[in-house]
């Protein structure tokens, strides 16, 4: 997430009511989650396990739960909650409008783009030309729309991450200010669900096409002219390169790349990053050659302790 206007380290520090390490005047020009941060970006660490990773990222201003030695040419926020404090961040830059009517007046619709009834769009949306959005679906603030996309009824764009901190009384919720963003000749079935970025962007790219049911978690990026079939399941922070087929009810892990041009058969459970331009299946999904052997061996199984016993 961009700030709409630059802030300093000094004026972030004030706003959160915490100590800073740095030059008051320090440029902060967003804040982002590890994978995706840039220079000018925050990005929140509370555990000493992640201290070196965040430390040595992209991102220039480190929000920290421990005073630690800063590294060159980046500056420290000093927080005793750093989740509770990115949320306040979240608040305050990207905060929640209530909806005065089931379109925004701050949203722009293309020309030429169909409306069907009981569409919900947000505040700030952008929807391309001739594009069809068909009954019931939603599309929550802040998403973005290319030209000649077709969204199926039901289907909501936007919801919240499922992102939460486990604490001794409950779970702490990591509050959603990030976007989905459709590009052109994108068709998305009816039913689906794409959660919007903690911080950043959940993209569906040029020419892909989701059947319906499809689960899409938060940060997940899907490449062009990609095939997601019916019931397919993918977690947050995927990143799905060009050409990839995901047949139905496949399960994608947190953080998993599928390369170019690979195709995962039906009910498969991804839990590691695959290789582009090879077939896999099963669970954990392997290469679908492999896979059928391991399969074709263990229905020998009883035939060969029958065997044994005989001998």
């Amino acid at each position: 997430m961009k700030f709409s206007t630059p802030q300093t380290l000094e004026q972030i520090a004030s706003l959160l009511g915490i100590k800073y390490v740095g030059a008051a005047d320090f440029p902060v020009t967003g804040m982002n989650e590890i994978h995706v941060v840039e220079p000018g970006d925050i990005v929140f660490v509370d555990h000493p396990k992640y201290y070196d990773k965040a430390l040595n990222s992209k991102a220039t201003i480190v929000l920290i739960n421990k005073k630690v030695e800063c590294p060159e040419g980046k500056a420290l926020l000093i927080s005793e909650e750093p989740f509770n404090d990115f949320n306040k961040l979240t608040k305050h830059f990207r905060p929640f409008v209530s909806a005065s009517a089931s379109i925004s007046p701050s949203a722009r619709i293309g020309k030429s783009t169909i409306i069907q009834p009981q569409v919900f769009i947000g505040n700030h949306v952008e929807i391309g030309e001739n594009c069809l959005i068909h009954p019931n679906v939603t599309i929550y603030d802040h998403c973005v729309i290319g030209n000649n996309v077709q969204i199926h009824a039901g289907t909501v764009l936007g919801s919240d991450a499922f992102y939460y901190k486990n604490r001794p009384e409950g779970f702490d919720k990591l509050l959603s200010g990030g976007r989905v963003v459709i590009e052109d000749n994108v068709e998305i079935g009816a039913l689906c669900t794409l959660d919007k970025g903690v911080t950043g962007d959940t993209t569906v790219k040029e020419g892909s096409k989701l059947d319906n049911q499809v689960h899409v978690g938060h940060d997940t990026v899907i490449g062009k002219k990609c095939l997601i079939a019916s019931q397919t399941g993918i977690a947050g922070c995927v990143v799905i390169e060009d050409e990839v087929t995901l047949w139905g009810q496949v399960g994608v892990t947190s953080a998993a790349t599928i390369g170019k041009k690979a195709v995962v058969l039906a009910q498969s459970g991804v839990s590691k990053s695959l290789a582009g331009g090879k077939t896999y299946f099963g669970s954990p999904a392997d290469e679908a050659r492999v896979k059928m052997k391991e399969l074709a061996n263990l229905r020998r199984i009883p035939e060969l302790l029958k065997q044994k016993n005989q001998q």
